[in-house]
Order: C-alpha cells, then structure tokens, then sequence
C-alpha cells in the first residue's frame, strides 16, 4: 500500500480571489509582511499497488482525469510506503 499527497494550486497566471481575500484579512490582523497569498487543494490517496512506479502513474492519472482542472491547476505530489513519512 502506498500514500500519495497531492498538491494542487492555481497556475501562477490565474488570478486567485480566495488567496488576496486570506491575504487581506491577515493584513487585518497586524501580518503585513505577507504578501502574494495563494490557495490551494492538498489531497492523500491509499493507492493499493504492486511498485511505487504502477502508484504514481495512478496518481498522476487521478490528478490528469478528475482531481485538477489541467488548464487552470498545477498539481505535485509525492509518493511513500504506508507507515513511512
């Protein structure tokens, strides 16, 4: 069994109102140092698989089919044991 955490956040050249609307409220809050905030979705999947290889390639297919918009979204992820960090 393996553990995908996936990362999944706008592309740079999409404009992100959830993100300036947490950047605003924190500069609300005194954190005025924060700037260009952006949101994003961060999944973990059980992938019931035979090799790390055959667990990333369905991954990475979950990302491509359902998971992220490709023409608005970028997505990472990375791939371990279950049980390991």
């Amino acid at each position: 069994m393996y553990i995908a955490k996936i990362i999944i956040t706008l592309r740079s050249s999409i404009l992100d109102p959830q993100g300036k609307t947490v950047e605003h409220s924190l500069k609300s809050l005194g954190y005025d140092k924060i700037e260009g905030t952006r949101m994003g979705k961060y999944i973990e999947l059980k992938i019931n698989a035979d090799s790390k290889s055959e667990a990333e390639s369905i991954a990475d297919k979950a990302c491509e089919k359902l998971l992220a918009n490709p023409v608005m979204e970028d997505y990472e992820f990375e791939i371990s044991k279950d049980g390991e960090n």
